[in-house]
């Protein structure tokens, strides 16, 4: 939408009335040849659609603006023409630093043909650069990256042969080591947001994500540099809520009005309310996936879940891990998030990836990362196109395809937990390789901090050892050496033979995860504190349907109790404690008769600080 107003960077004559609206025409004029360019984006989530079509159409018409440096964390485009796609001509883009290619295949083909020079580097890396030039730090200093294709030892991050200069630097720091990821002015950043007034002061109410737009603004604005960001509205100056501003106006150079088919809220639909947090949809309403490979290897993953746990969910096959929790009911017990901000609720899958429905919170991704790298997550599921003898695995680049890291490398280095997906095989295409093409994730670094890392596959699972790769379970029915070593290039450890995977993963119906999940034995639910005089009761998950369960319960904890010969303070978890209501006078009289006796007093916490207090299992 072009909107006749002048702007005061642009115009040469002063202005009657304050505004930053322009055209987009005008707004890419800002651009100059050489410029460092960082777009906003993820997947097709948040992607500033109508400034990259017309910086594609400047180019095509005028040849300008020309070698640009493009900085972007995450994947932005839909695989064919949409979002980077447009800046793929010779010329228009000189260097790239990307998190993420596997859905811009027009930048690929340059990449590979090296008509640009490359880099790919961690997606979190980026979102904390873009933060740490907004504040004229000298760069960041990280330990991810370490044994990766990203690290100096292995590569640095280049893509190609005409890429040549080292920008990740090796350093130890206090005995241990790290990379350093030097910062750089940022000339330019294309960003978007929902509403915007005439101060360009500029609201995120109805995009899925927030990502890093305010951080790109303030590293532009920082740098000298110019933010031009993309709305579907405008508003009076004043009205818009202060707490709802994203991106202040002092940071914002250029508004463009777009309209609507330059502005989806992702690259699959116009809008769906439930990313916005508008709504809340029903978690009936999720599909169930058929039984199948995925399927199978899905559920096998979800068995790794625990009540309270803190998930990440890749991209691709993990994605199935969502809906399998979704169909055993488990999504009460642990909390789902993705990379670019979602916590809680249910992400979303393919060209919405990174959404979610049902969301507790939607954060700025720095912040995200900030929680995954100080190893917030306590399991992750990520892909696995290719594994070898270390435990490394790539994701990254297979012979001419180059899909690049996005948050892998930050999300495997950094989770407590993680189990790597994949089919066995891809056709006649052996995975399980003697070495891997490209380092996404390092075995051995993973082997050396203690880090528990499995490998799912529809035939069997592989358990990370200091040695290697170690068979742990197989399928029901198939043959070790046919099914198995025969389609792999080298040797797992075997101890003995390998267990059987469950047979409930292979049959049709619900496999009652649930209650395999919350089955804690009474006896493990209880323990006393002598120094404190303590007695921890974790009822998390326990179910009390019956009278007997609740004279077991009596039991139980007056066995305990009486022999310690004196009153005690009482610590009690009832996060999803179910008690029948049939059954509630009779567990209530009996709750007092137990405190009157053996209580000097009694108070509840949630799971994570009953945790902390007791170290009773939960």
């Amino acid at each position: 939408m072009s909107i006749p107003v002048f702007h005061p960077v642009l115009a040469a004559e002063p202005l009657l009335r304050r505004t930053k609206l322009v055209s987009a025409e005008e707004a890419i004029h800002l651009i100059r040849d050489g410029d460092t360019v960082a777009t906003g984006g993820f997947v097709g989530i948040g992607v500033p659609e109508g400034l990259a079509v017309q910086l594609e159409r400047s180019y095509l018409a005028t040849g300008s603006p020309r070698k640009l440096t493009l900085v972007f964390a995450a994947g932005q485009g839909d695989g064919a023409d949409r979002g980077l796609n447009h800046l793929g001509h010779e010329g228009l883009v000189g260097r790239l630093i990307g998190g993420h290619l596997g859905l811009v295949p027009k930048l690929q083909k340059l990449v590979l043909a090296n008509q640009v020079e490359a880099y790919n580097l961690p997606m979190g890396v980026i979102s904390h650069l873009f933060r740490d030039i907004a504040a004229h730090k000298p760069g960041t200093l990280t330990p991810v990256g370490l044994g990766t294709f990203v690290d100096p030892r292995l590569g640095g991050g280049k893509l190609n042969a005409v890429t040549t200069e080292d920008l990740v630097e090796l350093m130890t720091v206090g005995g241990r080591e790290y990379l350093f990821y030097p910062a750089f002015p940022i000339q330019v950043a294309l960003l978007r947001g929902t509403t915007a007034d005439l101060d360009g002061n500029i609201t995120m109410e109805k995009e899925a994500l927030t990502l890093e737009a305010q951080a790109m603004a303030m590293a532009a604005h920082n740098s000298g540099g110019s933010v031009i960001v993309q709305v579907e509205r405008l508003a009076e100056l004043g009205s818009l809520n202060p707490r709802h501003v994203k991106i202040p106006g002092v940071l914002v150079d250029c508004v463009v009005v777009m309209e609507p088919e330059d502005h989806w809220q992702s690259f699959l639909q116009p809008y769906n309310p439930a990313f916005s947090g508008e709504i809340r949809i029903p978690v009936q309403s999720l599909p169930k996936m058929a039984l199948s490979e995925r399927k199978i290897i899905a559920r096998r993953a979800a068995f790794e879940l625990k009540p309270n746990h803190v998930v990440n969910l890749g991209i691709g096959l993990p994605e199935g891990v969502a809906s399998v929790a979704s169909e055993e009911q488990l999504l009460d017990l642990i909390t789902l998030t993705t990379e670019p901000g979602v916590i809680g609720g249910v992400p979303a899958g393919g060209l919405n990836f990174g959404a979610g429905s049902n969301a507790q919170a939607i954060i700025d991704q720095p912040s995200q990362f900030d929680f995954y790298d100080g190893g917030g997550v306590d399991i992750a599921f990520l892909g696995m196109a290719q594994a070898d003898a270390q435990g490394n695995v790539n994701v990254s680049r297979f012979g001419p395809k180059l899909a690049g890291a996005g948050g892998f490398i930050n999300i495997s280095q950094n989770a407590k937990k993680v189990v790597f997906v994949g089919t066995f095989t891809v056709g006649q295409q052996i995975k399980f390789v003697t070495e891997v093409e490209h380092r996404t994730f390092s075995g051995p670094l993973a082997a050396e901090q203690g880090k528990e890392v499995l490998y799912v596959t529809e035939r069997c699972v592989f358990a990370l050892r200091p040695q290697g790769l170690e068979l742990i379970e197989m399928a029901p029915t198939i043959d070790l050496a046919r099914d198995i070593l025969d389609h792999m290039a080298f040797k797992p450890l075997l101890q003995g033979t390998p267990d059987t995977m469950d047979a409930r993963i292979f049959q049709e119906g619900p496999m009652e995860l649930r209650e395999i999940l919350l089955s804690l034995p009474l006896a493990q639910r209880l323990a006393y504190d002598p120094t404190q005089n303590r007695f921890f009761i974790n009822f998390k998950g326990l179910r009390i349907r019956t009278l007997e369960d609740i004279e077991r319960i009596r039991a139980a904890i007056r066995n305990r109790l009486e022999p310690i010969g004196q009153k005690v303070f009482v610590i009690v978890n009832y996060d999803d404690c179910e008690i029948a209501l049939e059954v509630l006078d009779a567990y209530t009289a009996m709750v007092r008769s137990l405190v009157e006796r053996f209580s000097s007093g009694i108070t509840r916490y949630t799971t994570r600080a009953f945790k902390r207090l007791s170290g009773v299992r939960v």
